[in-house]
């Protein structure tokens, strides 16, 4: 019996809320990804050299720095599109719950954007019905134009039709790359909030940018390449993000 007269959970163990409450704050803390010592060579040209860094559950992991610092190069090792020269990259998502967003759309011009959403869902292993397909395209804006030809699309509508391709997988695991570009303000806006909603159902998310002044509220931690090597790698708050500016 305890001092306070109650006695104690079998085996120690925490009361159900509690349970419940630790249950959920260990997936929110999961590590998706883990990356360690990764180093690429392009031929002799050394591109990154000894990165190590995570991706937590229901955290968002922005990737910053110049241009030609190995950003989108150590997004595609991430995602598993192109491999390291050195160091290993260890997923701890299920390969079909992983998604990627980058410059290229990834559509089909002559589908529909109902039929893109079709095919994908089925390359992904599963069979999504026209409910699930409209209810994507409704969250997008899309819906009014899904049974247009994905190839008469603005950038922006393209995006938008590439990211309800990623809502049909109900992601783990995220890569973002530059997904903003070209992009006008109202879908920006909607990546913004898409990313806080991919967040909040779990899944992390790895995103490079270059809007850094916009999309660091939405991060909670950063990692910045600078010169081949981590320059910074922790939490957003404490990123001075002044020093892209020298």
């Amino acid at each position: 019996m305890n001092a306070d007269g109650k006695e104690p959970s079998p085996g120690g163990a925490e009361p159900d809320g509690q349970v419940g409450q630790s249950a959920g704050r260990d997936e929110r803390q999961a590590v998706r990804l883990a990356v360690r010592g990764v180093g690429k060579f392009f031929g002799s040209r050394l591109v990154l050299r000894d990165v190590s860094v995570e991706a937590r559950a229901g955290e968002a992991l922005l990737v910053v720095g110049g241009n030609g610092a190995g950003k989108t190069t150590l997004l595609k090792i991430m995602a598993g599109l192109t491999r390291a020269s050195a160091g290993t990259v260890e997923p701890f998502a299920e390969p079909e719950r992983c998604a990627y967003l980058g410059h290229a759309t990834f559509l089909y011009p002559r589908l529909s954007a109902r039929a893109n959403l079709l095919f994908w869902g089925r390359m992904y292993g599963r069979a999504p019905g026209r409910e699930d397909i409209d209810a994507v395209l409704s969250r997008v804006g899309l819906l009014r134009a899904a049974d247009e030809p994905a190839g008469t699309f603005s950038r922006g509508m393209a995006q938008r039709l590439n990211l309800a391709r990623v809502f049909l997988v109900d992601p783990q695991l995220v890569f973002l790359d530059e997904p903003g570009t070209g992009l006008d303000p109202a879908s920006q806006e909607l990546l913004r909030r898409e990313i806080t909603a991919f967040k909040a159902s779990g899944a992390a998310v790895v995103w490079v940018s270059h809007h850094l002044a916009a999309d660091l509220p939405f991060a909670e931690r950063v990692l910045h390449l600078k010169d081949t090597r981590v320059a910074y790698s922790g939490p957003a708050s404490d990123f001075n993000a002044e020093v892209l500016a020298c």
